[in-house]
């Protein structure tokens, strides 16, 4: 177990690329930002076998394991310590069901109370373009819409994470003009509210993944999503040519939806939340 630093990069990035849409989360975290705790705002841990990179873990607010094992994953989760920083474990389930299983075996009460745990989560991959009709009044956002489109985007975070993103720091607003300002951001407006909105949180190379999926209430059960979520894959693989998802598995609905427009299921991801 060490810290890695800016001179791993190459070990890194092949690794990562082992499993591209898998690891896509860290893949941008790591292009944007580097190794460096400066750059990336966390620090990346890195298990080696016999003088080889085999395993990494993003250890931000994310706590993300990389191609662990269970060697690895116990070493992650002596190092992690019985002060928890992490508001969540995600990633591919297999490795963070067993993180956490072993993060609470090793350090008791901090980890073994989430507020929500989400084993399995179908990992999906759009390859080719929508096989439905789309809905042209989904378009990308503008900061002449900051106010409308943010509104939404609390109401979706509060509701798929159970808390709302609000705070004294103001980092939720900041991210989300990040996102409206780099072109990730897509919505559909009427009479001066968003109606439908949902985002690309990560990207790198030729892959994106989209998240923050939402639909008015007074619009579920009319159909409206299809069309407006086939019109946010469309706008995507203008720039990257493979769109990925995850969702929970209970959400059937969802996943039918995604069924519908050729998202094909790829792998399962799992998320705790602290």
């Amino acid at each position: 177990m060490r810290l890695l630093a800016n001179s791993d990069l190459p070990e890194v990035i092949e690794l990562l690329a082992q499993r591209p849409v898998q690891n896509l989360f860290v893949r941008a975290r790591i292009a944007n930002g580097g190794m460096t705790p400066g750059g990336l705002g966390c620090t990346i841990w890195g298990y080696e076998t016999d003088g080889e990179l085999t395993a990494l873990c993003h250890a931000g607010s994310n706590l993300v394991p990389v191609n662990a094992d269970a060697a690895a994953i116990r070493a992650f989760a002596d190092f992690a310590g019985p002060q928890r920083r992490a508001a969540s474990l995600m990633g591919e389930s297999d490795q963070v069901l067993l993180l956490w299983e072993s993060l609470v075996a090793r350090w008791g009460a901090p980890w073994a109370t989430p507020r929500d745990v989400r084993e399995h989560q179908p990992l999906m991959v759009l390859d080719g373009p929508p096989q439905v009709d789309v809905d042209d009044s989904v378009q990308q956002i503008t900061m002449a819409d900051f106010d409308i489109y943010f509104d939404a985007a609390v109401k979706m975070y509060t509701e798929e994470v159970g808390v709302s993103p609000l705070d004294s720091s103001g980092g939720y607003t900041a991210y989300v003009r990040k996102l409206i300002r780099e072109g990730r951001a897509f919505g559909s407006i009427d009479s001066g509210r968003v109606i439908f909105k949902s985002d690309v949180g990560s990207a790198a190379g030729d892959i994106c993944q989209i998240q923050g999926v939402w639909l008015d209430p007074a619009q579920r059960g009319t159909g409206r999503s299809i069309p407006a979520m086939a019109r946010v894959a469309q706008l995507c693989r203008m720039q990257w040519p493979s769109v990925s998802l995850y969702v929970n598995d209970y959400n059937t609905p969802a996943r039918r939806l995604y069924e519908r427009i050729g998202f094909e299921t790829i792998g399962e991801f799992a998320t705790i939340l602290f």
